[in-house]
């Protein structure tokens, strides 16, 4: 396993008013409509979530360095657990011509308004029982998705995501927090993380589901 971090450039881009977020509005009422994964979650008011979560090329670095970092080609197989609107995916089209696609998420909301050319090729599920059969993919990513899992999901969803890829080929990107001020301000900011951890924290659950593909963390810095 090994700490490959391919999103915090995208992560540092959005500025952030930690105490601005559980002050103007009131945040437990947010959090509840947001972990609904609907319209509001996605392109609602930013108390929500995303504040309208659109196209704009942003994935296309990240596609370009994952492709290039595990040696991605043509009629390879990958899988995107917690895709959303499935920019990435779209973007993997992109940047690896002839790669064979395939997403889920929870939200059927994100499914339904995901990036048209790659929305045949996604689910509605959830990332501890994929609907997949053992070692179907080349390659499994899982961005930003797994940190809204309780441990025991989470749990399930590592071995998941074992269970469906070959030779521990993988990529997780979660929260985490190094020192009590980012602890804070991910506590401050979050709307749908379940899962609070330091990054040995991480390491520990990664390795107790047996989980043998690489990692990165987002700090709130």
């Amino acid at each position: 396993m090994t700490y490959v971090d391919f999103v915090t450039r995208l992560h540092t881009a959005s500025k952030r008013n930690y105490v601005e977020r559980v002050t103007s509005h009131d945040k437990a009422q947010c959090a509840e409509i947001a972990r609904q994964w609907g319209r509001d979650y996605w392109d609602g008011e930013r108390q929500y979530g995303y504040g309208g979560y659109r196209y704009d090329g942003r994935w296309r670095a990240v596609a370009e360095d994952m492709a290039r970092h595990y040696g991605l080609k043509a009629g390879d197989r990958i899988l995107d657990v917690g895709c959303g609107k499935a920019f990435l995916l779209y973007e993997f089209t992109q940047v690896v011509p002839g790669i064979v696609v395939a997403g889920i998420d929870i939200s059927a909301y994100g499914i339904e308004h995901a990036k048209e050319e790659v929305r045949p090729f996604l689910k509605v599920a959830g990332a501890d029982a994929l609907p997949f059969a053992d070692a179907s993919f080349d390659f499994v990513f899982s961005i930003n998705t797994l940190h809204n899992l309780q441990n025991f999901e989470l749990f399930a969803a590592l071995r998941e995501i074992e269970r469906v890829g070959k030779d521990g080929r993988a990529h997780i990107t979660i929260e985490s927090y190094r020192n009590e001020r980012e602890k804070a301000n991910l506590l401050y900011w979050q709307l749908t993380c379940e899962s609070f951890y330091r990054p040995a924290e991480w390491e520990w659950m990664f390795a107790q589901a047996g989980y043998r593909g690489d990692y990165a963390c987002i700090y709130f810095e």
